[in-house]
Formats: C-alpha cells, structure tokens, sequence
C-alpha cells in the first residue's frame, strides 16, 4: 500500500507542476477543467483530482461561479520569494529606486532562466508604459527587448549560438530580427556597451546595460521602459551611463552562489539533455 501511495505521488507531481505552469502562462482570468485536461493530456478525472489538492492547499483557486481555475496567492508569495534568490533583489533595489528617482522612468530588473529572460523586481516610474514583460514574474526570450538583448550580447559564444538557434521561431512571433540582424544587432550591444530599442511596442522605447559576472558575462540586466520621444541621442547616452554606473556597482558586490544568477546554467543542462 505504501509503494503503491508513494507511485501516485511521483507521478502526479510532475502532471501538478505541468498544471501549474499552464495556468501562469494563461493570458485570460483562469481556465476551464476541460481546457486544463486537453492542454496538458490528462484525462478529465486525474486534472480534476490533481486541482482538488491544488485548491487545498491554496496553490489554484476555483472560481465556481464560472467554473475556471487561476493560480492562488500563497503561490505568488512562494515566487517572490524565490525570485529574490540569495539577495539579489535586495542588493539591486536601492539602484532601481535610484535610477527611477533620477530618471523618471520605470526601471527592469532581468535575470536569465534558461533561454528566457525573467523581470524578478521592478521599479514603477510616474509615465504609463507598456512591456513585454509587464511586472514582476514577467519573461520574455532572450533577444527580444532591452534587457533581455543586453543579456544575450554578453553571453559565451557557444551558449549564445544555442538560445539564438533556440529563440528564432519566437523572436519572430514577437516582430523581432531575422538570424542576420539579430547577431548584427548583438555586435552593435557589445561595441557600444547597452542595447537600445525602439518602435517594437508603438510608442515605446528602452535600454538596457548587463550587470556582469566575475567571469565576464552577463548574469543580468538593468533596463528601462520609456516612450520613444523621451529617448533622443542626448538622453540615451545620459540614461546608458546612469544604467552602467548602476550595474558597476552590483556586479562588484555579487553573490557568485546566489541562486538567481546560477539558476539559468541548470535550466540550460535540463534542457540540452532532453
């Protein structure tokens, strides 16, 4: 009977966690039973099973008056707490208050998860902007948008030719460079030492610098959101030394075991075995 419990539970962990991952990646409030069966290719009883301990515990709330299913805060509290890693947010925030002070902007706090590049804080600015990655727990593939550009650049040759092969397909649904422009544009990052982008949300631009590793990669990035009149030649080159000034200052007091930073190595090991 033991083994027997201890086989349900192995294999009902990985179901639960593909159950999780689809409702965060939903763009609309909560999905149905029979969309969270199909998505993930269970039967009907085993989702509705596997959700039942999930609204036990707190993790996915059940909306029964429209019959859907959302993720459940004591999750969001989970996630921002590893979002913070060893102290990688607390040791950034002070410079994206600083930055948002200073500049009026709404400023990114990006670290990389694989072939992704992930909002783990953010600093809001007084002007309304759209991004990508919205707020906190946001992603986007790396090479699109300041930050996550910022990160690819600086990444090594061999991991970046991966996420570049990788991410084409997606950068590309997101209006993004062919394989061309994208290594041209990376080059041009590397030269000029930040990524500026405009026009790839209408009105909106950014820019993004690396925060570097003791081994002369990128492990995250500072960028900020702004609308595109409000970054001319004169102000980008302003911005870009306020962001790199900031950045110096993190990468000299970085945990090299901090969590956040190591965390995209695994993702990337995961993946390549696959």
């Amino acid at each position: 009977m033991g083994d027997e419990r201890m086989m349900d539970v192995t294999g009902s962990l990985p179901r639960a966690l593909r159950i999780l991952r689809l409702l965060g990646e939903a763009d609309h409030p909560g999905l149905r039973l029979s969309g969270i069966a199909d998505a993930t290719g269970m039967p009907r009883p085993s989702a509705h099973r596997i959700l039942r301990v999930l609204v036990a515990e707190g993790f996915v709330e059940h909306d029964a008056a429209v019959h859907r299913y959302r993720l459940g805060l004591p999750l969001f509290l989970l996630a921002a707490k590893a979002g913070q890693g060893a102290g990688l947010r607390d040791l950034c925030r002070p410079g994206l208050l600083r930055l948002t002070a200073e500049l009026g902007e709404t400023v990114f706090l990006m670290v990389r998860n694989g072939h992704d590049a992930v909002c783990i804080d953010r600093s809001a600015g007084p002007l309304p902007i759209r991004s990508f990655t919205g707020d906190i727990g946001g992603r986007v593939p790396l090479g699109v948008g300041q930050g996550s550009t910022a990160i690819l650049a600086w990444l090594p040759a061999e991991e970046q030719a991966e996420i570049i092969r990788h991410n084409l397909p997606r950068i590309e649904e997101f209006g993004g460079a062919d394989e061309a422009a994208l290594r041209a544009e990376l080059a041009r990052v590397r030269r000029e030492g930040f990524c500026a982008a405009y026009g790839i949300l209408p009105g909106m631009a950014g820019l993004g610098v690396p925060v570097m590793g003791a081994d002369g990669h990128a492990v995250a990035a500072l960028s900020i959101g702004t609308t595109t009149d409000r970054l001319g030649p004169a102000r980008r080159e302003f911005v870009a030394g306020l962001l790199r000034q900031e950045a110096a200052a993190i990468a000299a007091r970085l945990n090299p075991f901090d969590p956040a930073l190591r965390r995209a190595g695994a993702a990337m090991e995961a993946t390549s075995a696959r």
